[in-house]
């Protein structure tokens, strides 16, 4: 008889309970989070017959995700959001939880959340571990500023306009500020300095791991992807077979808008934001170098902008990106780039960004 195990799983244990095809509890239980513990559950749960198990993708699921899947070979991960029998439950316990998942898993009513390879998690951890050093060494540097505003009299003396270019960090290193800020800037320089290097051995490691790879080397055609953007994209999706077309492939980014119909009435509301955030950022920051080097994508955003203005315009620029990513990896072929005259783009120029043309983003921020 096949058992249905559904696992509450937390940091230091589980709640584990197991039922037969009936939905009759077998055994359940709270379980350490360790191999001999599992074994041991899963022993006293066995019915003779081969086993299924579920488990959310909440925090660190992969720890038990590998445990279960060497122990009961079928292993199902829930996805979060869907299973709304937990979410919305007024009374919510990991007793209730575990007991829950099991019969979403009996009853093939279980709404499941794609699993990456091993493979693809490490690639994962190793690119979100770039993002975080420069989202930290940003915070540093608007720190540095905050430090120079109060200083109005020696920030007029700084040789360039970005500080933190060479010898703009050597003045800052010379800088004749009073002791206690001197001290306050020198950590923090020392902390740059060091985020400086962790980031380009981290760029060193995409490097290498990005150079086999021929969808990287196809989706660096597109406009604005570099080999950091194209390598996350490669990963972050996974396996692009599994989005049937490209509507379901904007749904899992989460650059569609929210829509409400009913009685024969239909609103869109804002993005949902409810697919992986870390595509919607690499798609969006990709946006204004693709469309200073590509003139289909900047004709394009331009009509958007004066149909619906700049924002609107962003986020159709962005779903043409995508649409253009799904197809390079589904066809497996490369993207040619338009070569006509692009139009001017003040908006850009307004955001601050400058205005030299190039295929390639810099991917550091």
């Amino acid at each position: 008889m096949r058992t249905y195990i559904g696992v509450d799983y937390h940091r230091g244990f589980s709640y584990m309970t197991a039922m037969d095809e009936r939905g009759k509890v077998c055994a359940r239980g709270r379980v350490a989070n360790d191999r001999e513990a599992v074994t041991r559950f899963l022993k006293r749960a066995d019915q003779g017959g081969c086993g299924a198990a579920v488990l959310e993708a909440t925090r660190n699921w992969t720890v038990m995700y590998d445990l279960l899947e060497e122990l009961v070979g079928e292993v199902h991960l829930a996805h979060p959001l869907k299973v709304k029998a937990i979410a919305e439950a007024r009374i919510k316990t990991d007793k209730i939880d575990s007991e829950v998942l099991a019969h979403l898993l009996r009853c093939d009513l279980l709404p499941e959340a794609h699993v990456p390879g091993p493979a693809a998690r490490m690639v994962r951890n190793v690119l979100r571990q770039r993002m975080f050093f420069v989202r930290v060494r940003g915070m540093i540097k608007n720190r540095v500023r905050g430090l120079l505003d109060r200083h109005p009299e020696l920030a007029a003396s700084q040789p360039c306009k970005d500080v933190f270019c060479r010898e703009g960090l050597s003045w800052l290193k010379a800088a004749p500020f009073q002791k206690e800020e001197r001290r306050l800037l020198d950590q923090e320089l020392k902390l740059h300095d060091e985020l400086d290097q962790r980031i380009r051995q981290s760029d060193e490691r995409v490097e290498e791991l990005g150079r086999a790879d021929e969808r990287v080397e196809l989706l660096q055609t597109i406009p604005g992807i570099g080999k950091f953007f194209a390598l996350l994209l490669v990963h972050e999706i996974d396996d692009v077979r599994r989005f049937s077309n490209e509507k379901k492939f904007f749904s899992y980014v989460g650059i569609v808008p929210s829509t409400y119909s009913s009685g024969g009435r239909t609103y869109h509301g804002r993005l949902t934001k409810q697919g992986n955030k870390y595509l919607r950022w690499a798609l969006v920051e990709a946006i204004w170098p693709a469309i200073r080097s590509d003139a289909g994508l900047a004709a394009y955003y331009s009509r958007v902008k004066a149909r619906a203005g700049p924002n609107p315009a962003k986020i159709a620029t962005a779903r043409r990106l995508a649409t253009i990513v799904y197809r390079v990896l589904t066809q497996g072929r490369p993207y040619y780039v338009t070569k006509a005259a692009i139009p001017r783009l003040p908006s850009v120029q307004s955001c601050g960004l400058p205005a030299k043309s190039g295929s390639r983003t810099s991917n550091e921020e």
